[in-house]
């Protein structure tokens, strides 16, 4: 899909919710000296600027990160990256999960992302340029089928496709099957939206059937404007890491408190 730019929508609540269990997961895996593999089927540009005309658009981040920074205590792997990037980039600079993870892990880490649409590629490939990361113009439902499982095989895989190809919902359930048996022992996490029609339900339920001992957390948000579509955000992880229920707990209490 080459309309979707996330420029329009990063730093939203869904951001926030995605971008904060991401960064504990990656955190959580490096309490081992030893590498790890990060796969993303969809990079987007990595970096992005609240101030620059479609994020003021949107509105969405004043409604997002604005609102929630404050829930994060400065050591958490959430807060160090935004504050990282706002030291590199400006105070208004917002990091998407790819620079998170690359600002996270360490040289001997392994890092692969996609993304298909070519402005947004020039964009991630200059966010990246300073780490060893490898940015791939590809399909990422390709690159994550033929690079699992990776070497190393300690790792995650990031799934966080716009979901403006309605079919996704419907794909989705066999191909995360299809990863799990071929990368077993990897931490597989798909983000999905929310929306007012509830869309997502028949894919999650797909999703449990096929992987019953996964983990599903799912945050409810005020829309963040008027008639907007999104009330919501929803993760879907296999294989989650010790304490992940607890962050996800932390996170749920803080959304009920919007």
């Amino acid at each position: 899909m080459l309309s979707y730019q996330h420029g329009y929508h990063a730093g939203n609540m869904a951001d926030v919710h995605k971008h904060a269990l991401l960064a504990w997961m990656l955190s959580y895996l490096m309490r081992k000296d030893k590498p790890l593999s990060y796969l993303e089927t969809h990079a987007g540009r990595a970096l992005y600027d609240l101030t620059d005309e479609a994020a003021l658009k949107t509105g969405e981040a004043a409604r997002g990160i604005a609102i929630a920074e404050d829930w994060f205590d400065a050591d958490h792997p959430y807060r160090t990256v935004l504050n990282r990037t706002r030291a590199d980039a400006g105070p208004q600079a917002y990091p998407g999960s790819p620079l998170i993870a690359a600002q996270l892990l360490r040289d001997c880490d392994q890092i692969d992302v996609a993304e298909l649409h070519p402005g947004e590629m020039d964009y991630l490939r200059d966010a990246l340029i300073r780490y060893p990361a490898g940015c791939h113009q590809l399909d990422g439902w390709q690159m994550a089928m033929s690079r699992c499982p990776p070497d190393p095989r300690r790792g995650m895989l990031l799934v966080d496709p716009s979901f403006e190809v309605k079919a996704d919902y419907g794909t989705i359930p066999d191909f995360f099957a299809k990863i799990h048996r071929k990368w077993p022992v990897g931490i597989l996490a798909l983000w999905y939206p929310i929306l007012v029609d509830d869309r997502h339900l028949p894919m999650t339920r797909a999703l449990q059937k096929a992987i019953p001992d996964a983990t599903l957390h799912e945050v409810r948000f005020p829309p963040a404007r008027e008639g907007h579509g999104m009330i919501g955000s929803g993760m879907f992880v296999v294989n989650a890491p010790y304490g992940f229920d607890n962050q996800a707990a932390f996170l749920t209490r803080k959304f009920k408190e919007l």
